[in-house]
């Protein structure tokens, strides 16, 4: 009990014998502490629950944690005074490193923050209003993220005793050594994530449809800086796609139509020869004026649809009908409504739309 009460004493004693210097980075330390979430949560308020928050989180309240155990340690260890800091020990230094690499990690963001702010864009993502990334505001925040790296390198190797010229050119050196030897893997990615940008042609939150003959429909999520995230709506998944892998990609962005009308989709099916063209336009007539009726799917009617065969095949008639939405983000929705519609009203007007099978009957008179 002694003992507790003699830590308790010594550590107050040594708490308030402290200098102004040091109370005042203890106080900040400490708040930084306690209102970690809240000032993650305001930088980051998209991502507050998922796990990338967390990990941010716990970095941060790491950092805090290891100044006050080089605190503790230099002010209540046997060995150590309640003077000032020896600038020579090993203590200061990594207090140093830690508070160093600290204010870098935490100016950075906040930097990109206010730079997103400025020269984002506000756009609507899976029914959310955010601020999405443009070109200019990628390319401040890599010459921000780059100027705070130097300062915060050259800050390190001061701390670390490197004085000389030529010491400190070696630390730089290896550094560049070091990018040059990894810019591979990292410098085609940053580039076409510029590129991206800059064209204008996908953007968070447009509905694209991605492959070659195993196309993938999804919403781009975010275009970060090694990588695009984009949400799969047929399976309802996350895809991360590397920016250079992107670009090779011939994809369509169906939130850009070219058209006051909408976005124009085919639907393609089978017809019998026994059917008319007069007969399906009947049929499709039904088609829309039960959309019209019923508003579902959410198609364009009122710029009606255009449609005729477009193969002839041995065995049936091949017709294609193109109809127009601006509801691309339901377009899932809205094709698996209108081959609903299709199928139930051809088989009101006695419409086949399954293929024949063809037989040939070969026939030889007797003599």
């Amino acid at each position: 009990m002694n003992t507790v009460l003699d830590q308790l004493t010594l550590f107050f004693v040594v708490l308030f014998s402290l200098p102004a210097l040091d109370l005042l980075l203890l106080s900040g330390n400490l708040a930084l502490f306690i209102f970690a979430p809240r000032i993650l949560d305001y930088f980051y308020h998209d991502e507050s629950k998922n796990n990338r928050f967390l990990i941010r989180l716990r970095v941060f309240r790491f950092i805090n944690v290891m100044v006050f155990v080089l605190y503790g340690y230099h002010y209540f260890d046997t060995s150590q005074t309640a003077s000032d800091w020896d600038i020579t020990g090993w203590d200061f230094k990594i207090a140093s490193i830690l508070a160093i690499i600290y204010m870098a990690y935490l100016v950075d963001h906040i930097a990109y923050y206010f730079i997103q702010q400025r020269f984002g864009k506000e756009r609507e993502v899976n029914g959310e209003k955010r601020i999405v990334e443009t070109y200019n505001a990628r390319l401040l925040g890599i010459l921000s993220t780059t100027f705070i790296c130097v300062i915060a390198m050259i800050s390190l190797i001061r701390v670390l005793g490197f004085d000389s010229w030529l010491e400190a050119g070696g630390v730089v050196g290896f550094v560049g050594v070091f990018l040059a030897l990894t810019q591979s893997s990292w410098a085609p990615d940053i580039f076409s994530g510029l590129i991206i940008l800059n064209s204008g042609i996908l953007e968070e939150g447009d509905v694209v449809e991605i492959g070659g003959n195993e196309k993938v429909l999804g919403v781009v999520f975010k275009t970060k800086m090694f990588h695009t995230e984009i949400l799969n709506l047929v399976n309802n998944h996350r895809i991360m796609i590397r920016n250079a892998r992107l670009r090779d990609y011939v994809f369509h962005n169906l939130s850009r139509f070219a058209s006051a009308k909408g976005l124009r989709e085919q639907l393609h099916f089978n017809v019998s020869y026994e059917v008319s063209g007069a007969r399906m336009r009947e049929m499709v007539d039904e088609v829309y004026d039960r959309i019209e009726q019923e508003n579902e799917p959410n198609v364009e009617t009122k710029h009606g649809y255009e449609m005729g065969p477009i193969n002839a095949g041995d065995y049936a008639v091949e017709w294609v009908l193109y109809y127009y939405t601006k509801d691309i983000r339901n377009i899932l929705q809205i094709r698996l409504k209108m081959r609903e519609l299709i199928i139930q009203v051809a088989r009101e007007h006695e419409v086949d739309l399954s293929t024949p099978m063809l037989n040939t009957v070969y026939t030889t008179s007797l003599s």
